[in-house]
This record gives C-alpha cells, sequence and structure tokens, in this order.
C-alpha cells in the first residue's frame, strides 16, 4: 500500500514547496525558539519575493517602465532562485548553517534597500537578483532544520512551523506591503523588508546553535528521475498550474484596478482575502489527498482555470472580484501540498531529489509565468494574462488526466483484492 510518509507535508503552507522532512536526527539544540527564528525567515523571504505583486502600478509609474516590463521584477527573482537553491548549497559545502543562514538574510536586508534606493529599473532588476540569491538559497537550507533543533518526536510539527511562515507571508506579508505602499511609497515597503530581514539576521544569530553540515549534498541522479512517468507527470503538471497563475497573479493590481474598477486603497484587503483563501485551500486540498491524488490535482486546476477565467464575465464589481478573488485562492492554495504528495509517493526512494527537481521547476515556472503575463499585458492589456493564465491552468487537466500518477491505496477490506 502506497503511504505519505510524511504527514506534514498535507499541512504545508501555500504559495511555496515545501520539501519533505528528511530523517530524523540527533538534535543541535536551539529548540522552539529557534524554529520560531527559523519560521521568521521563510516569512521574510517570500515577503520579499512577492512584495512586487501588491505594488507594481507605482513601480511602473516612478521607474518609467510599463506594468509587464515592471512585472520582471518577480521574473529575475524567480529564476534566480530556482538556479541558484542548488548552487548555494553547493558553494557553502561544509560551512556552519547558522552563519550561512545570517548571511543570506543580510544580502536579503541589502537588495531591499537598493531595490528601494533605485534610481531606474536597471538598479531595480540587480536588486530583485540579489533577493534570489538569498531566496534560493534560504530555501535549500531551511526545509531540513526541524530535525536538528528539537528531538525527533517533534521534527514533524517544528517542519510544519518553519513553513508556516510561507503561509503567513501570503496572508499577512504582501497585503501589509501593499497597504504600506500606499502610506508610505512603495519605496517604504521595501525598506521595511529590509529591515525585517536584519531584525531576523539578529533573531537568527542568537537563537541558533552552532549548525555545522552533516553531510555532503549528493546531486547525482536526480536527471535520471525524469524518466519516471509519475514524476515527469506531476512536474509538468506544477508547470503548467503555476506558470499560468503566476501569468495572471503577477498582474493582478492592474486587473482588479482596471477590470474590477477596484481603488488602490483597496487592494491589500482584496489580497488579504485571497491570502486567507489560500491557506483554507491548503487543508481542503490535504484533506482530500488521502482519497485521490489525481482527483484533488483535477479539482485545483478546474477551480483554478475558471476563477482566472471569470473575472473579465463575473470580476467588473468589487464584490464579484472577491468572490473569485476567494475562489482563485482556495484553488491555488492546493497546489503546492497537492504537487509535493504526488512527487513523493512517486519517487519515495528519492525524495530528496525529486524535490530539489521540484523546487526549481516551482520557482522557473513562477519567472516564466510572470514573463510571459507580462509580454500578454504589454501587447494586449490586462484582460489578456486572465486569458492566458486560465488556458495554462485548463491545459493542466488533459495533463493529469492522461499521464501516470501515484495512487493512494485504500487497505483491503475483502478478499479478491
Amino acid at each position: 500500500m502506497a503511504k505519505i510518509d510524511d504527514p506534514s507535508a498535507l499541512s504545508a503552507p501555500s504559495d511555496r514547496p515545501a520539501p519533505p522532512l528528511p530523517p530524523a536526527s540527533v538534535p543541535a539544540g536551539g529548540g522552539w525558539p529557534a524554529v520560531a527564528a527559523v519560521a521568521a525567515g521563510t516569512f521574510t523571504v517570500v515577503t520579499s519575493e512577492m512584495l512586487p505583486v501588491g505594488l507594481l502600478t507605482p513601480i511602473s509609474g516612478s521607474l518609467g517602465v510599463s506594468g509587464g516590463t515592471a512585472g520582471l521584477t518577480l521574473t529575475v527573482t524567480g529564476l534566480v532562485g530556482a538556479l541558484s537553491a542548488p548552487l548555494v548549497t553547493a558553494a557553502v559545502g561544509r560551512t556552519d548553517r547558522r552563519v550561512v543562514l545570517c548571511s543570506l538574510m543580510v544580502l536579503l536586508a541589502a537588495a531591499n534597500a537598493l531595490a528601494a534606493w533605485s534610481p531606474d529599473f536597471a538598479v531595480m532588476t540587480a536588486a530583485r537578483v540579489l533577493v534570489g540569491v538569498g531566496m534560493g538559497g534560504v530555501w535549500s537550507l531551511a526545509g531540513g532544520l526541524g530535525a536538528r533543533l528539537v528531538p525527533a518526536g517533534s521534527v514533524g510539527p517544528a517542519t510544519s512551523v518553519v513553513f508556516s511562515g510561507v503561509a503567513v507571508a501570503s496572508v499577512v506579508g504582501v497585503p501589509a506591503g501593499a497597504y504600506l505602499g500606499e502610506l508610505a511609497g512603495w519605496r517604504g515597503s521595501f525598506l521595511a523588508a529590509a529591515g525585517l530581514a536584519l531584525l531576523v539576521a539578529a533573531a537568527l544569530a542568537v537563537l541558533l546553535p552552532p549548525l555545522p553540515a552533516e553531510r555532503a549534498v549528493a546531486l547525482g541522479g536526480v536527471v535520471r528521475l525524469f524518466g519516471d512517468a509519475r514524476v515527469a507527470t506531476g512536474l509538468a503538471v506544477v508547470a503548467l498550474l503555476v506558470t499560468g497563475h503566476f501569468a495572471a497573479y503577477t498582474y493582478v493590481r492592474p486587473v482588479l484596478e482596471e477590470v474590477s474598477g477596484v481603488r488602490a486603497s483597496m487592494i491589500g484587503t482584496l489580497l488579504l482575502v485571497y491570502g486567507v483563501a489560500g491557506i483554507a485551500g491548503n487543508f481542503v486540498a490535504g484533506a482530500r489527498l488521502g482519497r485521490s491524488v489525481r482527483g484533488t490535482v483535477l479539482a485545483i486546476g478546474l477551480a483554478l482555470a475558471a476563477s482566472v477565467l471569470l473575472i473579465p464575465l463575473l470580476g467588473v464589481s468589487v464584490a464579484g472580484a472577491a468572490v473569485l478573488l476567494l475562489v482563485w485562492g482556495l484553488a491555488y492554495g492546493g497546489v503546492s501540498v497537492s504537487a509535493q504528495t504526488w512527487l513523493a509517493l512517486a519517487a519515495p526512494e528519492a525524495r530528496e531529489g525529486v524535490t530539489s527537481l521540484f523546487v526549481g521547476v516551482f520557482n522557473g515556472a513562477i519567472a516564466l509565468g510572470a514573463f510571459a503575463g507580462g509580454l500578454a499585458v504589454n501587447a494586449s492589456g490586462p484582460h489578456a494574462v486572465l486569458w492566458l493564465g486560465g488556458a495554462l491552468a485548463l491545459g493542466a487537466l488533459p495533463v493529469t488526466l492522461l499521464g501516470r500518477a501515484p495512487e493512494v491505496s485504500v487497505p483491503s477490506t475483502g478478499s479478491g483484492g
């Protein structure tokens, strides 16, 4: 019987892939305060990555670029994050993970400060490259720290807390950035993110114990996982759903302003609705995965496509936009946990390898989605990103139906199997 070995996989946060639990090891100490500090780190990197989503209009106006070009701030960060995750891990070798994490948070603070100062789009792009390096490095190291900070019996809850920072970033970080942007300008939002990163770096330095690397990172055999049809199908579904989502979501502010007539002061509230719905969607999807992984992914793809495609028809008012954003959040909130579970069941003997593929495809899809959405919005306006995002989400449905999926077996209750 196929089993989900990682209970925390069914409660992973909504907006980013969370690596499966590593084997439990002898904890280095630190306890729950250290776990909370690492969670603050995941909150800060995700907030920093997604900050432009709620600030796209003022950024484009201030730097003298189109909305589509401003969306490249997300494309660059996602692409660099996808590439830097394995590279940073290999580059730091056996360096103490506490030192590495603190250094990456200082880098993130500098990157956000540079973004706040940016006199032109070229400097902003350089700042977002540095954000991608910091983000990729933190994500490559944070997943396995729970086992090193708490006793073996608490590894699952500790790992869930580490990744809860992602969910909170969706609900609090991005909307807070949008609200702060209204009060202090978009540069003030980036300065606040820089200050938060410095505070988290200090907390990590104080609360984390020494964390020397336990073993070298093994990357061999990862490419061969593409030969497994179940892994290939899962990664293709991830690519289509995440690319479609970010093609539309990166430009959600101009969509809400121009299609739905939402005032700038309401953007943060609607993003908060989306974020809360995303957390709920994570747990709804997790509850269904024990019955059917394929069925859950199909339901997610259908709901995601419908909510995006219906905005030009039913989202022409604030109320209609709010309802569709709620459905959108519920649907996308289940993508990470469902895809993670699919891949963990597809390659249980190579979970670290398949997770590295997951992280790379996920971040690459963020970059591709933001880039494709930028081309669409520049060419045809905000309606175009909705058609593009919805079409890609619909494209995931035949892949899910026709590709190979891992099955969650149900214990037999009688003879004959």
